[in-house]
């Protein structure tokens, strides 16, 4: 089934593409839902930016520093199409775009994400993007993007988001084609706490991939793209998410539980390691889920022989042995040797540097990090017959 997320992204390769996800932005090289860099409501926040490259990469231990979030935010009627003004297209899709916007209050900078209501209804998504809108509503962590408010008019849903002005991780590993050890480890392990958030408030991602994780200004994660978030308390059903990234347990349609995220750890940092997903078999998804059902996962000869323990743990479908999956939670994972230099609660903090800052001008709405595109000739905003609004009563 199609994201609403999936709405902003493009094929991941030339030939591998989302479970009937339409094309669309946060695949290859452009990113849809961004940050300022305080952690303030549009009416009182901020964004940024710096400068460097990810080869000189320390492991992970250093500076930098922001609140731990607060409580969940009501969104609901907060702000209309006059509160900002439009700068740039970030990404389009199937159901609409996201625009970089300017708010006319702070003057700080976002990411409006706007959906054709008429195509979510067609395309079957109107649980998925009110599902979307209420994960975001819920969370508030250093790793995951927020949502600032929402509303519609007769034709279009808005998203006002945070924007991350770094881009995708995506971008960053293909021109890198492989992350060296700590810089691997550096990502996986924040992706690692905002798993634990999310799974703490009975929340199962679903498409964790490094299309979906973005880098703020000074180069840490932000989790994006919740069109396949879901509160589930013990098991669901629902096929979705990206065929690389998809556990057995997802393929052969089995009631599964929060573990598939941990497969999917396993999955991005052996991406992140290789180039490479360990299932890719010549982008059919067939072929790829006969391999992920196969279980068969080669490790090349370069892997750290604790990357490999780890990776095997987290890559396997026997859920007695998945790590995250076990009696002793993401501790697990985060105790285990491969992550054995990680201070986590300085890096909740974000008090360790990262290894890659991107160049960008912080604070000025620098969006060079993501693709241009054709801009929207409709005009925002617009009264009239709503034969759908009653669909979306939280925004």
């Amino acid at each position: 089934m199609p994201s609403l997320g999936g709405l902003l992204k493009k094929r991941r390769t030339k030939d591998s593409q989302d479970l009937g996800k339409p094309d669309s932005q946060n695949h290859d090289g452009s990113g849809a839902s961004m940050q300022p860099a305080s952690h303030a409501s549009p009416q009182h926040t901020g964004t940024g930016t710096a400068t460097g490259t990810h080869e000189n990469a320390t492991s992970i231990d250093h500076i930098i520093n922001q609140e731990q979030p607060k409580q969940e935010r009501v969104t609901k009627g907060k702000y209309s199409q006059e509160d900002f003004e439009l700068q740039r297209t970030l990404g389009t899709g199937s159901f609409g775009r996201v625009h970089l916007v300017q708010s006319n209050h702070n003057h700080r900078f976002y990411a409006m994400k706007v959906l054709k209501k008429a195509q979510v209804v067609k395309m079957k998504q109107i649980e998925h993007t009110n599902d979307e809108r209420r994960m975001l509503n819920r969370v508030r962590h250093p790793f995951l993007v927020t949502l600032w408010g929402t509303w519609q008019d007769s034709r279009n849903l808005y998203m006002v988001m945070d924007f991350v002005e770094g881009g995708e991780l995506f971008s960053l590993l293909r021109k890198s084609q492989r992350f060296p050890n700590p810089v691997a480890k550096f990502y996986a392990a924040e992706v690692t706490l905002a798993l634990e958030y999310l799974h703490a408030h009975q929340i199962i991602y679903r498409d964790l991939k490094p299309e979906n994780l973005l880098l703020d200004r000074h180069g840490h994660l932000k989790i994006t793209d919740f069109g396949f978030a879901k509160d589930v308390p013990d098991i669901t059903w629902t096929l979705c998410g990206t065929p690389d990234y998809l556990a057995p347990e997802v393929v052969s349609s089995k009631g599964y539980n929060k573990s598939v995220d941990w497969w999917s750890l396993g999955i991005l940092i052996f991406e992140m390691l290789c180039g490479f997903t360990p299932f890719w078999d010549s982008g059919s998804p067939v072929k790829i889920y006969e391999n992920i059902l196969r279980g068969k996962v080669k490790y090349p000869p370069y892997l750290h022989n604790d990357a490999v323990d780890l990776l095997s743990q987290l890559i396997t479908s026997d859920l007695t042995k998945r790590l995250g999956n076990l009696h002793g939670g993401p501790s697990d994972v985060k105790n285990h040797a491969w992550f054995a230099e990680v201070t986590w609660d300085r890096l909740a903090r974000k008090d360790i540097d990262a290894p890659y800052i991107p160049p960008i001008r912080g604070g000025q709405g620098d969006a060079s990090q993501y693709d241009k595109y054709p801009e929207e000739t409709e005009h925002y905003g617009q009264e009239g017959e709503d034969p759908y609004g009653h669909l979306f009563p939280d925004f």
